[in-house]
């Protein structure tokens, strides 16, 4: 009870335009001790910021009209001591990365967990309660008078359990730039002993060459946070070692009267989140590598596929030309050269198709959503992977509903994982057997849906939970790395869809894939009539 007691000042507004993840968050927020509010978009959520003051906001990245980057750039303008915590969604680490260069305290990953969310909480409420006493205590060093630079340090010191308990490094200088406070936080980021530092050394010994004069040059303009103050500038500092440190600084020159008289600097590491940096620019190449090898498997099955056509065009043109060697052709060779050529434009054109589709599934580009028609989508798919399929034996049933409204998505990449869904079912099936695919629509949910179902040997009760991880492969060492249902659970989740599996050892699998009418308009459909196609 005490500790909801002390929980209870907290005021913290959640901003997602979903009604169940709201609903869920305030209850546990609300059941941990915190006064919650909510707003279903950013828009509403700003105006709820101004009028109520929360401490912590929860902001969801993807939100309809302003996304949560904006929504935390208008916060941070408005009030840099409040913070955000960013929600993201799979495949979103370039948005959460975003984020933390723009100061949020913390990202968590859908789904939420609760645990991870209150964690995130308590590191945010320490941030709030540092950043404002050390805003005050800036203040109050910057309006005192103060006669000498020892009774700067005096007041540093009055107030050295503060400064020592800070998560972000802290540096006071003098006017020479000589060191006079210098927590515990930075010493662990540089490798330094406080006795060391104070005293002793001067701010420009933490600087790389040349960035001495350029840090007092930005400090003094009005570039980065106002005249006298640096807000969220990157720089390095040298570590003991000669390492460079990557940090975010904040910084405000002290003045006694008009003259100068020192600095104070707040450091936050970014080693971290450099680190994920990196790590997410090795997800994306692996990403991309796990795309190229599906890309592979469907060029090798269409070099015989695209053979074919192309030696009938070119059997048909030599027929055509002996024939014109001969002299000027008869009545009935034009007949017959008007026959070729129709079957020359319909083989040229298929595989004209071939090409283009294999060029656009190849195509690596940034998300682009747009109308797209799924019945289109998967016919596409099923004239890329048909060839292959005919090879393993494997017969192909597509029923394509008729009347499909279109969704907003990225074409390229909601087949990227119908092609990825195809290839496994093909490897669940090496003797041959049936591959389903169907399309539907449900009106009262506003949800398309797309079925791939396989009748191989199925998926074991022990591996189903972990199969949308990871890395995680059934296969053996070599034939996959593990990234093709990781990459389609990405996708579909970006489209603020979802993909299910339902799978029995011995008797198939079947993947469902939903995705939602992102614009709910007044779609005209006509009755159901299914197209029944068995290749």
């Amino acid at each position: 009870m005490n500790a909801k007691m002390t929980q209870n000042k907290w005021k913290v507004l959640i901003i997602d335009d979903e009604e169940g993840i709201r609903n869920v968050v305030s209850i546990v927020l609300t059941e941990a001790g915190y006064r919650v509010i909510a707003a279903p978009d950013g828009k509403s959520g700003l105006e709820l910021c101004r009028k109520e003051s929360p401490q912590i906001v929860i902001t969801d990245i993807r939100l309809p009209h302003m996304d949560g980057i904006e929504v935390l750039e208008c916060i941070k303008e408005a009030d840099p001591e409040r913070e955000v915590i960013v929600i993201s969604g799979f495949a979103e680490m370039e948005h959460a990365i975003r984020a933390l260069q723009l100061d949020a305290s913390d990202f968590i990953v859908k789904p939420i967990n609760h645990d991870a969310l209150l964690v995130a909480l308590e590191r945010a409420k320490e941030r709030y309660t540092t950043r404002k006493e050390l805003h005050d205590y800036t203040t109050l060093i910057e309006e005192r008078w103060m006669d000498t630079a020892e009774e700067l340090a005096r007041v540093f010191n009055f107030q050295e359990n503060l400064i020592e308990s800070s998560i972000d490094g802290i540096i006071g200088c003098d006017r020479d730039g000589t060191v006079i406070t210098f927590n515990k936080s930075l010493g662990e980021m540089l490798g330094y002993d406080k006795d060391e530092v104070v005293g002793k050394m001067s701010f420009d010994q933490f600087l790389p060459v040349g960035a001495a004069r350029r840090f007092k040059e930005e400090l003094h303009s009005e570039e980065y946070g106002g005249k006298d103050r640096l807000f969220l500038y990157e720089t390095h500092l040298l570590s003991k070692r000669g390492e460079k440190v990557p940090v975010q600084l904040s910084a405000t020159v002290l003045y006694q009267g008009n003259e100068e008289v020192g600095f104070v600097g707040f450091f936050r590491d970014l080693r971290e989140l450099r680190r994920l940096e990196q790590q997410f620019a090795d997800q994306t190449r692996l990403l991309h590598q796990d795309k190229m090898m599906s890309l592979g498997r469907l060029a090798a099955s269409m070099v015989h596929e695209i053979n074919n056509p192309l030696a009938g065009i070119l059997n048909y043109l030599r027929l055509m030309i002996k024939i014109m060697n001969r002299g000027i052709p008869g009545e009935e060779h034009v007949e017959k050269f008007r026959k070729y050529l129709e079957i020359v434009e319909s083989e040229t054109e298929r595989c004209s198709k071939i090409v283009s589709n294999l060029l656009a599934f190849s195509r690596k580009s940034k998300m682009e959503f747009g109308e797209m028609s799924v019945n289109e989508l998967l016919e596409r798919s099923i004239m890329l992977s048909k060839h292959k399929l005919d090879l393993q034996h494997i017969q192909i049933e597509a029923r394509l509903e008729e009347g499909i409204p279109p969704v907003q998505g990225d074409f390229n990449q909601i087949q990227q994982c119908v092609i990825n869904l195809i290839f496994n079912a093909m490897d669940a099936m090496p003797d041959g057997g049936t591959l389903s695919l169907s399309s539907s629509f449900d009106r009262e949910k506003g949800l398309v849906e797309i079925k791939i179902a396989d009748t191989g040997h199925g998926i074991s009760k022990e591996d189903l939970p972990h199969i949308f991880d990871p890395f995680f492969t059934t296969k053996i060492e070599g034939k996959g790395l593990g990234l093709g249902l990781s990459t389609v659970y990405g996708i579909v989740d970006r489209h603020r869809g979802t993909i299910t599996v339902e799978s029995e050892p011995g008797k198939g699998s079947v993947f469902t894939i939903r995705l939602p009418l992102m614009s709910q308009g007044d779609h005209s459909m006509p009755g159901r009539k299914d197209r029944l196609q068995s290749v």
